[in-house]
């Protein structure tokens, strides 16, 4: 029987992303950026202040400077963040900040939108969803992009995103393969990953986010969209 991922912990999620960001090849083309235009497309016109909650290297949080007054950035890697603000130095409304979502203060009824990107799977989906659900002001929009669990029937979407996949890392990096030390950071870290369903995602939604759309997209990737009322 295959035994489930380790558990993971606040502490060895921040210490992978320590050395993470590291890495000289860290901040590269990925597969969450291949969503970040359509990510974009869905931020509110006239968008005052906005959260980026896990904002690693920064590479969302900077677009979304561009098209906010007002951006916040949280994560829980203190080399994320020093290597974000180092990138984001000639961002001027861009306020970036070592935190953990679930316990830092983010403000309640405080942004126009908040975004997270590859975190919710670190940690329990609902109370996430509900803490940053908590800090959207009424219509502010709630934007998610997160790993998602394959199940039999997404398989020939599965199938159909290994070559565009391919194709994209090298169109975009140069290359097919990420270089060995960053392959190593990141499968020692994916070992205790766990991913939902769509379903499983569908379900939380319901119950903290009830009228959201989630959307299964190319690249092993879900979105959630949700406007506060």
């Amino acid at each position: 029987m295959r035994q489930p991922p380790p558990e993971q912990t606040t502490e060895g999620i921040r210490a992978d992303f320590d050395r993470i960001a590291l890495l000289p090849a860290a901040g590269g083309w990925d597969h969450n950026r291949h969503h970040h235009p359509w990510l974009l497309r869905q931020v509110p016109p006239g968008c005052g202040e906005a959260l980026d909650a896990g904002c690693g290297l920064g590479g969302f949080a900077r677009l979304l400077a561009g098209r906010c007054r007002h951006v916040v950035g949280v994560d829980l890697s203190p080399a994320m963040i020093e290597e974000a603000r180092r990138r984001s130095a000639t961002v001027p409304n861009l306020e970036l900040r070592v935190a953990d979502l679930m316990t830092a203060p983010l403000g309640t009824e405080r942004f126009d939108c908040v975004a997270s990107i590859a975190t919710p799977h670190h940690l329990p989906l609902e109370p996430a969803l509900t803490r940053l659900r908590d800090a959207l002001r009424p219509g502010g929009v709630l934007l998610v992009l997160d790993l998602v669990r394959p199940v039999p029937a997404s398989l020939p979407l599965d199938v159909a995103a290994v070559p565009v996949g391919l194709a994209l890392g090298l169109w975009h990096n140069g290359r097919i393969r990420p270089p060995p030390a960053e392959r190593e950071a990141w499968d020692a870290h994916a070992r205790g990953d766990r991913y939902l369903s769509l379903p499983e995602v569908r379900r939380a939604c319901d119950r903290v986010l009830p009228g959201a759309r989630v959307r299964r997209h190319l690249l092993w990737r879900y979105s959630i969209v949700w406007r506060r009322p």
